[in-house]
């Protein structure tokens, strides 16, 4: 029964980058997209077990700030969706 809960707990924790609210962070679980788009995650920093903060929005909410590996990158939601973190 323990185990059960722990991992709807983890679960829980998890979601993709876009749904992260300002001044949260988590860590990269895992990087989505397709061809040039994943690459493209990937060669600006977002990789897998990689601590991420969302910083700021755009006023109308998109684009998003993040910080992570010591900068700050600025992404769409819509690639933000293709990033799943784990809530810390």
């Amino acid at each position: 029964m323990t185990g059960e809960k722990e991992k709807n707990v983890h679960e829980a924790e998890e979601m993709t980058l876009d749904r992260l609210e300002i001044g949260r962070s988590g860590i990269i679980t895992r990087v989505g997209g397709e061809g040039a788009l994943r690459v493209r995650l990937l060669d600006m920093g977002l990789i897998p077990r990689t601590r991420v903060t969302v910083r700021k929005a755009a006023p109308l909410g998109d684009p998003i700030e993040i910080y992570l590996r010591g900068y700050e990158l600025t992404i769409r939601l819509e690639e933000a969706k293709n990033i799943a973190v784990r809530v810390e």
